[in-house]
């Protein structure tokens, strides 16, 4: 157990963490000037899990 903290490769990033990144940065603020393309009558959602293979 304390060989694998020690030895844990940190180095890598998260999902959350880029998630929170692009939260907390004005990165994707420009989206809010684009119009909406899609709206609810635009017919039923696609899941993921309909994609399984």
């Amino acid at each position: 157990m304390i060989k694998e903290k020690l030895f844990l490769d940190t180095n890598q990033v998260t999902t959350q963490e880029m998630i929170d990144l692009t939260q907390k940065s004005n990165s994707f603020d420009f989206l809010n000037d684009e119009p909406d393309l899609y709206t609810l009558e635009d017919g039923e959602a696609i899941f993921r899990e309909q994609f399984k293979l």
